[in-house]
């Protein structure tokens, strides 16, 4: 009778699994067809892959398929690395989340300054506007994190009191934390975030753009021209600010993404303190923000936190450059992470997303659902 038992509850469980994969490979399916632009995809329970599968090409001219080792760029989901330096920092008393804007920059002019902090610029809650030069196209395309941010040094308004309760997603305040990291910690930005974040998690096929710098297994992003009825190339020379780090520069696969999460379940690049406070909400994302909203969802440091009643919270970040489409998110209660890294922007990402979430919910609703 045991083992009988045993083997019933094995093959439900069997059988759970695959309505899982069939749920997801049909989703997915329906959107990115072979030989298209497509999409790499994984969900992990406790660290081992529940359903993986990857669609589509990662190169256009060469065919070449998309893998699960395929480097995508994650745009501005690179935010959490960048927050977690600077929450690391902190740890080890080099600067605080109290600290203000002028202690890192204090040629800069306006007062206000000295108001807004490390903490607010984190959690984009600073007031500071995105007010960087889109005259220029060569400025665009091509402009590094010091150049973009370079305006705040003369800035002489902000869109809201820093604090006030008021959110605003922008990418020049995070490429701050290229100067910010590099004035704390004595080492440029790149080398810290090698030796500090990708080393220790073991992201090894992981680093930042740079003009002219080999990208193994490089995927480029691609955009539908509805003239033409063709995919065109959409990344960097055809989009802006491919070229900025600290808010978006990253290429990595979701194989590396994956020693991500490990990482950070485990503590290795934060203390678990540090990454309660990341993954809590410092503010509500109104409905009529520029960018992020969800219902229920509100932004930590470098995370957006989904907390829908009834369920754990969702703990994720969405990436958005030129032809690519991200998504890394995770259920930390629970540990179940899921990515979902798209060379093609037009589609429903999130929808998608929230489906894959309900039918976790139908059928394993204790990595979801509050006991």
């Amino acid at each position: 009778m045991i083992a009988m038992a045993f083997m019933a509850s094995a093959s439900h469980a069997a059988s759970k699994k695959q309505q899982l994969a069939a749920s997801l490979d049909s989703l997915f399916s329906s959107v990115y067809h072979e030989g298209e632009p497509g999409a790499a995809v994984v969900l992990l329970k406790n660290g081992k892959k529940v359903w993986e599968h990857c669609y589509g090409i990662a190169d256009i001219e060469t065919k070449a398929p998309i893998t699960p080792k395929t480097n995508f760029c994650i745009a501005s989901v690179s935010k959490q690395f960048s927050a977690v330096a600077i929450l690391q920092l902190a740890e080890q008393g080099k600067l605080s989340l109290k600290d203000n804007l002028h202690k890192f920059f204090p040629t800069w002019k306006a007062s206000f300054y000295d108001q807004i902090t490390l903490h607010h610029i984190l959690s984009h809650t600073s007031g500071i506007p995105d007010a960087r030069d889109r005259s220029n196209l060569q400025f665009k395309l091509t402009a590094t994190d010091v150049e973009s941010a370079s305006y705040m040094e003369t800035l002489d308004h902000l869109n809201f009191t820093p604090g006030d309760g008021h959110y605003e997603y922008i990418n020049p305040t995070f490429q701050l934390a290229y100067q910010i990291v590099a004035k704390a910690s004595g080492e440029d930005f790149e080398t810290y975030m090698k030796r500090h974040i990708f080393d220790i998690a073991g992201m090894k096929h992981t680093q930042y753009f740079a003009a002219g710098r080999a990208i193994e297994n490089m995927a480029h992003g691609y955009d539908w021209n509805e003239e033409k009825k063709m995919w065109e190339e959409y990344d960097y020379g055809e989009e802006s600010f491919f070229a900025t780090k600290a808010d978006g520069g990253i290429y990595t696969s979701i194989t590396d993404f994956a020693k991500w999460e490990r990482a950070l379940r485990d503590n290795k690049v934060m203390s678990a303190a540090s990454k309660a406070s990341a993954y809590t909400p410092k503010v509500t994302i109104p409905a009529e923000a520029n960018y992020g909203h969800q219902q229920h969802t509100g932004y930590g440091y470098g995370f957006f936190i989904q907390s829908i009643p009834g369920r754990y919270p969702i703990v994720y970040h969405l990436g958005d450059n030129g032809g690519f489409k991200i998504y890394a998110g995770k259920i930390p209660a629970t540990d179940v992470p899921l990515l979902f890294f798209s060379t093609r922007p037009n589609i429903d990402r999130l929808g998608m997303v929230n489906i894959i979430y309900d039918r976790i919910q139908e059928l394993y609703p204790e990595w979801i659902v509050k006991k």
